[in-house]
């Protein structure tokens, strides 16, 4: 960790909502004139999608039928925790970017797909702001989220993000039931071995519960919406978060917990930037001062 860098690192797995998350902290950036470097978890992958699918129909021949991009195997987690760690020291640090479709390949004149080449943070930005799936990741004596200022987790109950999943890899993707199933199934041991674990590392956590049935989740035709469900935010240390003033300020919302608000589902982005704009400014404050002195 450090004063004059801070590292933010939102955690959550494939189709869990971090993509919300990141539209509110861009929020809080814009409004309060944060120059935020964004990293996305997906360039720290191993391999690129040709490879991905190659090694994997290797590793199943082989008798493995579990290797994931959950997990270490299919990941460059001392690269990731090198961009904390260095970005924390000096500002800097190596990163890239992956290529995920026709319009983002088309800029780099590259395959989608792919990673660009290794480059260096520009100097002087005010902070460094990933999100992906390993944000807190630990395997062996690397601990990607040591590194972090402010960990964040976004995960709903596990039966709506496997309905998450289903709908959107069958609608956009293309995929089979049975495919989706099948990666499902492929992934678990990575999911409870080194997804659910960061959950008990972050600062705050974002839990989507629905309030419809969705105990057959593999059934089920549509996704729960935000009005049908409600966001349960646990904060590790509750010490200097005003419950009254975000109780008052989320309509309909309760303390389940002394740590714990309920809020409805609609509220997850006025939460967020409810929540984190004073944690930022308190990053930036930290930041200056120390630069000053």
């Amino acid at each position: 960790m450090s004063i004059q860098h801070p590292v933010i690192a939102v955690t959550g797995s494939s189709g869990a909502g971090t993509t919300t998350v990141m539209t509110s902290f861009v929020n809080i950036f814009r409004r309060e004139g944060v120059d935020a470097q964004m990293i996305e978890g997906d360039a720290f992958h191993l391999y690129d999608r040709k490879s991905m699918r190659a090694t994997m129909k290797a590793a199943e021949e082989n008798g493995n039928r579990h290797f994931s991009h959950f997990g270490p195997e299919a990941n460059l987690f001392g690269e990731l925790e090198a961009l904390f760690r260095d970005y924390g020291a000096t500002g800097s640090g190596k990163f890239r970017k992956y290529l995920h479709d026709e319009r983002e390949a088309a800029a780099y004149a590259q395959e989608p797909g792919t990673f660009t080449p290794w480059e260096n943070v520009p100097a002087d930005t005010d902070l460094l702001f990933y999100e992906g799936l390993h944000g807190a990741a630990v395997d062996g004596d690397i601990d990607v989220g040591r590194h972090a200022d402010l960990r964040v987790g976004v995960v709903p109950i596990l039966n709506l993000e496997w309905i998450q999943k289903l709908h959107r890899d069958k609608s956009t993707r293309g995929y089979s039931h049975e495919a989706v199933m099948d990666t499902i199934l492929r992934r678990m041991p990575d999911y409870v071995s080194h997804i659910c674990p960061q959950f008990s590392r972050t600062h705050v956590n974002f839990q989507r519960v629905p309030i419809v049935d969705t105990s057959n989740p593999f059934i089920a035709r549509y996704i729960p919406s935000a009005d049908e469900s409600f966001i349960v935010i646990r904060f590790t240390n509750p010490r200097g978060i005003d419950f009254p003033y975000l109780l008052s300020m989320l309509h309909d919302s309760f303390m389940s917990r002394p740590n714990t608000i309920v809020a409805p589902g609609g509220k997850m982005g006025l939460a967020m930037e409810l929540i984190f704009t004073p944690l930022i400014l308190q990053l930036m404050d930290r930041k200056r001062r120390a630069i000053a002195a």
